[in-house]
């Protein structure tokens, strides 16, 4: 059985009367990226935190390629981790390329081919015309294209991503997700914090959902669309007015008129159903967005209901 590149056993931390995270499971396997979502003030900064050793458990344990992070002896491993906080912050003085260089020398990744690699870097994000450039003269967007590139050095074994499209344009955005699906292929284990959900969703393989320092659930989008049991929305194109006089489709119409709304168990006999009508042009299929099932668990949790696809670790 592989082991987990990342593992958290019931880890919490508390300040004071304050619980920031309570009790948290989680395995991360290599080359798996984990989307991590959740309000402000959820605990995903906190998980992070944890992750990267700069804060210690309050209970539980957490364990990073076979040790604790915040031990002695884990300063080997930091090299292979990669991160990118929500706020980004520089040396104003110094140009994007001696940055990029600085953090190569402290991660150990800067040798006689080092500027060649810091260059490639920079290009990868996009900024290598601004590189002998000083950071006070860049844009936010810049900064943060600046702080993905140092996330990026040594292609980390684990990347631990804060909101890390944040300022930039959608160019900029697809650019950086090529490049996590990139470092995935290449063995990356990645987690993954944005509250720009839509971008996120076809980079991630399983998603979990904090609130209030509880996970609230995990598990692949599969998994959360059947615990979920949200409606498919199907648009049949083509067709006016079907649904006004067929009882068994108007009762799945939504307020638009245009779509129905479908149960997962009902969606095959409602397709045959379509593909018989006239004028029948193109049918539209979308299950449950990321969106709408963050909504949804997000309200579980507000209730204190926990889901059964959430998975603890015995």
């Amino acid at each position: 059985m592989q082991t987990p590149i990342l593992s958290l056993n019931k880890a919490g931390k508390e300040y004071k009367k304050v619980h920031a995270l309570k009790s948290i499971n989680l395995e991360l396997q290599q080359g798996e990226v984990l989307g991590l979502f959740g309000h402000n003030g959820a605990g995903k900064t906190t998980m992070m935190k944890l992750i990267l050793g700069v804060i210690s458990p309050t209970h539980g344990s957490v364990n990073v390629m076979g040790m604790a992070p915040d031990s002695k002896e884990a300063w080997n491993i930091r090299k292979k981790v990669g991160y990118l906080p929500e706020n980004v912050s520089f040396y104003d003085q110094l140009t994007g390329l001696e940055v990029i260089n600085y953090f190569a020398k402290l991660k150990g990744f800067f040798n006689k081919t080092g500027k060649n690699q810091t260059t490639d870097l920079l290009e990868q994000v996009g900024i290598t015309h601004a590189m002998n450039r000083p950071v006070k003269t860049y844009s936010k967007g810049m900064r943060q294209r600046l702080g993905l590139a140092q996330a990026f050095i040594g292609q980390p074994k684990l990347l631990l991503l804060d909101e890390p499209t944040v300022g930039l344009d959608p160019i900029a955005t697809q650019d950086f997700y090529n490049s996590v699906d990139q470092l995935k292929a290449q063995g990356s284990s990645i987690i993954l914090c944005s509250h720009v959900l839509p971008g996120v969703e076809r980079h991630i393989d399983r998603a979990m959902i904090l609130s209030s320092g509880n996970m609230i659930t995990t598990g692949t989008l599969s998994e959360l669309r059947t615990q979920a049991n949200l409606p498919i929305s199907i648009s049949p194109h083509g067709i006016n007015g079907f649904a006004s006089i067929d009882d068994k489709l108007k009762h799945f119409l939504s307020p638009d008129q245009n779509t129905l709304l479908v149960p997962e168990q009902e969606k095959l006999s409602v397709l045959k159903q379509l593909i018989n009508l006239e004028n029948l042009t193109d049918i539209s299929v979308e299950s449950a967005s990321l969106e709408k099932l963050y909504q949804y668990y997000l309200t579980l949790g507000k209730e204190n209901k926990t889901p059964a696809v959430s998975k603890e670790l015995n």
